[in-house]
């Protein structure tokens, strides 16, 4: 099935809704991001949205190797959609897709489901597979996890990223040199475009390090993520934006930093 995803699903998104006149400049800041689209409300509110790209997170019903892929993050173990319902719902629209897989079981089944449809727009498949600042250790197996998706899809774009954890207790610490040599190590030998997706709160402290991962490659990007509760500001954003290529970093972000940070740089808040 590697010929479904030829040409978009390794395209860069910046050109691909440049190409399809959705955004204005080439700038990340740009692309707007709906987040956690795990049941059909709020898939529905996706494809309603002004959003380019819709995540969501790909769970296997009962949690084990037999079950049908759901759209759920855990705990949430049950869902009101599946992967194959999500699919054919986005597959009509002009919005790209980035997919977030917890556990390796969930793989498989799911790439062959993608494989089914045609989808002629961005897909971005995303798995935590180090742990980082804080995180937990249960990453999902990086061997198993790339060895699975570049079997079915050896173009698509990778979503490579860390286990974290944030508290609003104590100091928080960043990402570390050790966690981008171990990531470099890992990516070294991959060819598709590849973005790494970075906490919010935990980027400003790690700068340095992140400007050095980023060296390694032209594939590659950041994603910069926030978690419901995390405290980050737009001051902070804007000092990470100065430090890298705006062509080169996403924000897949919440209010009220989302709209503070595009009325800051001068780009359209949408309604």
């Amino acid at each position: 099935m590697a010929g479904a995803e030829q040409g978009s699903w390794s395209e860069n998104i910046l050109d691909y809704f440049l190409n399809t006149k959705q955004i204005k400049t080439r700038d990340g800041a740009e692309i707007l991001w709906y987040h956690a689209a795990n049941s059909k409300l709020q898939m529905t509110e996706a494809i309603q949205s002004t959003a380019h790209m819709i995540e969501a997170d790909v769970f296997l019903r009962g949690g084990d190797g037999n079950g049908e892929p759901i759209m759920a993050h855990p705990p949430e173990t049950n869902s009101d959609i599946t992967l194959k319902e999500w699919l054919n719902e986005v597959t009509n629209t002009s919005k790209g897709i980035k997919l977030d897989f917890k556990s390796l079981a969930s793989v498989n089944p799911s790439m062959k489901l993608l494989g089914d449809i045609k989808l002629r727009k961005p897909v971005w498949i995303n798995a935590d597979i180090l742990p980082g600042p804080s995180g937990s250790n249960c990453a999902v197996d990086a061997k198993g996890f790339l060895e699975t998706v570049t079997s079915h899809f050896p173009n698509v774009t990778l979503s490579l990223g860390w286990t974290t954890g944030w508290s609003n207790l104590k100091c928080n610490i960043g990402y570390s040199s050790v966690m981008m040599q171990e990531m470099a190590a890992i990516c070294r030998h991959l060819t598709q475009p590849i973005t790494f997706p970075v906490r919010a709160a935990l980027v400003r402290q790690s700068v340095s390090e992140l400007q050095w991962l980023l060296q390694q490659s032209n594939r590659y990007t950041l994603t910069i993520w926030t978690g419901k509760y995390d405290d980050y500001s737009v001051e902070d954003l804007l000092f990470i934006r100065n430090c890298f290529d705006k062509t080169r970093i996403f924000y897949d972000i919440l209010e009220p930093q989302k709209s503070e940070l595009r009325k800051t740089i001068g780009l359209e808040i949408p309604p």
